[in-house]
């Protein structure tokens, strides 16, 4: 049996995300050398988060201490999300909320159709409906690009949604953004019934 080399899960991590069901000589060999990985990655200000459970694996940057001026330049960008990514983000970990909470199945599949009718209810009634599918689909395409969604090879495009986004978007989170959706759907609502008192 050959031994575990740190470059291998190392390497994948710096390159985003490693899963289990997709990463397999990556995430056997992180599980194996997980002292060694923090080790080494916190030289760089990060930190490896694990959860084996879930299956994922990911870095993120070290919490900054104020008072250390020695701190390591960001490794990890912050990326600021458009509201209708925002939105799908917290639509997609509601559904997943919703999945686990029925049991059964682990992985949580969505069709191309089934995220489109999730988000038309927040997106202003247009007539060009091949206009408001491209939009759509920019931004399923982004959120397929941050990782939190993974194309299947089928037919009709179908979507798993992954379970590292239960990472990203918590409890607390989705709080906030429920209170602002609440406040963007009444702002809808009122536009709907003002363009249509113009008639």
């Amino acid at each position: 049996m050959t031994e575990p080399e740190l470059s291998v899960p190392v390497v994948q991590l710096m390159k985003g995300a490693v899963y289990r069901d997709s990463h397999d000589k990556a995430w056997q060999q992180l599980l194996q050398l997980k002292p060694q990985i923090r080790d080494y990655v916190e030289v760089l200000g990060l930190q490896v988060v694990i959860d084996e459970a879930e299956g994922y694996a990911y870095l993120r940057q070290r919490p900054v201490d104020e008072d250390d001026n020695s701190q390591v330049p960001r490794l990890v960008p912050r990326r600021s999300l458009s509201f209708h990514v925002s939105l799908l983000l917290a639509l997609l970990r509601k559904k997943l909320a919703e999945f686990d909470a029925q049991g059964g199945d682990t992985r949580l599949m969505l069709t191309r159709a089934q995220i489109a009718e999730m988000l038309r209810v927040f997106v202003p009634a247009t007539s060009n409906e091949t206009r408001l599918l491209d939009q759509i689909d920019a931004h399923i395409n982004k959120v397929v690009d941050l990782g939190f969604l993974r194309a299947t090879k089928s037919a009709e495009p179908v979507y798993e949604v992954r379970r590292i986004l239960k990472a990203f978007v918590d409890g607390q989170w989705l709080a906030d953004f429920d209170a602002k959706l609440a406040g963007y759907a009444a702002t809808l609502t009122g536009e709907a019934i003002s363009s249509g008192d113009d008639e």
